[in-house]
């Protein structure tokens, strides 16, 4: 062994140590070694850098961007809900619906970003159907990882391997290669996963649970909004007709209007129900507001002995019907927040009324919090006090607004439904759209996969489906960052004579057993390997060794590549060696011992799937 060989070889078993222990992050590992590597005269600085111009660089950023154009424009969120409505509340059924659909977006878009998208998801579904989230996160994570050997673009695992046949020389696989494979190892996994899942933790963690932040339905309830909701709708013989609501004045009858909803369907729903439905289809009325027939007025009393029975004979009013029919869901454009009283804001001392308040902030308020109480009564002429909580109703880019300019009140709570609103809507089309551009080209073959990502990323922007700033925020910079720093040690190892000894040592190992012993001892070394660093960069370093091992055997390079590329996808045991992993620990109340438990036994399942079809699919 060289000199220069138990250097890269010291630098790398450094490089797997940080990996292993998390001290320091993996990105900055990888500088550390980009840094380093040139120093031992295996490689120049310029070999080191040429990652940065690696197509399979810019090929991975592009995918980013095109991933999240289908997180923006809802497409994720829509197979989520569709998701939520066939799936029911059997737990079985909830597990395969959401691998499949899982395993179905990941082929096409990075698995990390479908488990960000997901985990809302996955844990919307739980409550819904009182499922502990242990039971879907562990299946969520498995779906996305398997999604990986879907296609060529699922994880830049796949990319990874596919430039390094590329440079050796060899075509490099399909976009298709992988699914013929992938496809048995997704159906095989959810077979296993309908059984494992009995291994994890089946109890809800309260501690998570009460830290949460509320919904819209619990503020309704904790402000008591369905006690004082009255919804009545405009007749044609009302003298309301025509005028604004300023003049009809129906403050002076006791009540106010806050919301005008206009063709809604009505409904029998829970008072809860009704006031959210309410909530999601109002058009916030300014004084001005014109009243028209068959608007239906959503006011609230001031008082809890309100007749409003009087105000319906004054006005010509009827009262909504309750009925049963589902409600259309607005909560894309209108929100809800808790807002707070600062010590020096103007409205202090002001009722909501003589504070103008929604002529100022084009926001309602719906609910008055003082200390731990929620108030009653005629809220409109409360005086407000400092550290008074108000319960405020409007379109999200108001409340929005509030956040950029706190000088009178501080946004200190949003539901979670927030988190559900969409940057950019009503373009679901359109990103389909790039999306099977860009499948179509690489399928075809007309351009590199390379310029197809780019040709979808430029239509992505040219429909509006996402901004140029988004784009830069959407590429995930640490991963790239790894991948360009962990891709000299491939030179540095052929260089030196690394890859070639470490070829010979696994030649050696299967002693000429044949092609199923030496695909089996590479599956387990990557594998193995990936229970300590991630999973690019174990395809960064084992696929030099499985094409080396190829060449020794006088084998096509393919499926050597290919299982690789399967085995470093195989990440399941720990929860340190994916993203993806690392996304559900804390949400399903994961140990260390969980993953390895469920596991093990996957990677054994996918290894021999691997092992038995990949020579038959891609001849050696």
């Amino acid at each position: 062994m060289s000199a220069e060989l138990a250097t890269v070889l010291l630098l790398l078993a450094a490089a797997i140590a940080m990996f292993a222990v998390g001290r320091p992050r993996m990105d900055a590992v990888a500088l550390i070694m980009l840094t380093l590597l040139p120093l031992t005269g295996a490689i120049t600085v310029e070999e080191a850098l040429a990652g940065f111009s690696d197509p399979n660089i810019v090929l991975i950023a592009a995918l980013f961007v095109v991933g999240d154009g289908l997180a923006r424009t809802g497409v994720a969120r829509r197979l989520g809900d569709v998701l939520i409505t066939r799936a029911g509340s059997t737990e079985g059924a909830l597990v395969v619906l959401l691998m499949l659909t899982v395993a179905a977006l990941g082929s096409f878009m990075s698995s990390t970003g479908v488990v960000a998208i997901f985990v809302a998801v996955a844990l919307r579904i739980a409550r819904k159907s009182s499922t502990p989230p242990s039971q879907l996160m562990m299946p969520l994570s498995v779906a996305a990882l398997i999604s990986g050997m879907m296609t060529l673009v699922a994880t830049s695992v796949n990319l990874v391997v596919n430039g390094e046949l590329t440079r050796h020389g060899f075509a490099g696989f399909r976009f298709f290669t992988f699914t013929p494979i992938g496809v048995p190892v997704l159906i095989l996994g959810i077979l296993y996963m309908l059984y494992a899942r009995r291994w994890l933790p089946a109890k809800q963690d309260a501690d998570r649970d009460g830290a949460r932040r509320p919904s819209v339905i619990e503020w309704i309830e904790a402000y008591h909004l369905a006690e004082r909701e009255h919804r009545l709708r405009v007749t044609a013989r009302s003298p309301l007709i025509g005028q604004t609501i300023e003049e009809a004045n129906l403050h002076a009858a006791g009540a106010d209007i806050v919301a005008v909803d206009r063709g809604r369907r009505s409904g029998r729903q829970l008072p809860h129900l009704r006031v959210l439905n309410e909530l999601r289809d109002l058009v916030a009325p300014a004084r001005r507001t014109d009243l028209d027939a068959g608007d239906i007025l959503f006011i609230y009393a001031k008082a809890e002995d309100f007749d409003v029975e009087a105000l319906k004979r004054r006005f010509a009013l009827e009262a909504m019907p309750l009925g049963s029919s589902d409600f259309s869901d607005r909560s894309q454009e209108i929100g809800m927040a808790e807002v707070m009283v600062t010590a020096d804001s103007r409205l202090v001392g002001k009722s909501i009324a003589n504070a103008r308040f929604r002529e100022r902030y084009a926001l309602t308020v719906m609910g008055l919090r003082r200390r731990a109480d929620a108030l009653r009564g005629d809220l409109r002429q409360q005086p407000l006090k400092i550290g008074d909580t108000l319960l405020v109703v409007g379109p999200w880019n108001q409340i929005d607004a509030l956040q950029t300019d706190d000088r009178d009140l501080v946004v200190i709570n949003l539901p979670t439904e927030r988190d559900e609103v969409l940057p950019v809507r009503g373009r679901i089309p359109h990103a389909l759209v790039c999306l099977a551009v860009m499948v179509g080209l690489m399928v075809s073959g007309v351009v590199t996969n390379v310029q197809a990502a780019l040709i979808a990323c430029l239509l992505m922007g040219v429909l509006r489906c996402i901004d140029l700033d988004s784009a830069y925020r959407a590429i995930h910079w640490k991963s790239l960052v790894l991948i360009v720093g962990m891709l000299p040690f491939s030179l540095a190892l052929q260089r030196t004579g690394g890859v070639e000894l470490a070829a010979e040592a696994l030649r050696s190992v299967t002693g000429g057993a044949g092609i199923h012993v030496a695909l089996s001892a590479l599956f387990l070394v990557t594998a193995a390997l990936g229970v300590f660093i991630s999973n690019t960069a174990t395809a960064v370093l084992m696929a030099p060794v499985a094409l080396a091992l190829a060449d020794d055997m006088q084998a096509s390079p393919y499926p050597f590549a290919m299982i690789v590329a399967l085995a470093a996808s195989a990440s399941f045991v720990t929860p340190v060696s994916s993203p993806v992993n690392t996304m559900v620990v804390a949400v399903g109340n994961y140990s260390f011992g969980d993953f390895a438990r469920v596991g093990l036994p996957l990677v054994a399942i996918v290894m021999v799937v691997s092992v038995i079809l990949v020579p038959w699919l891609l001849p050696p």
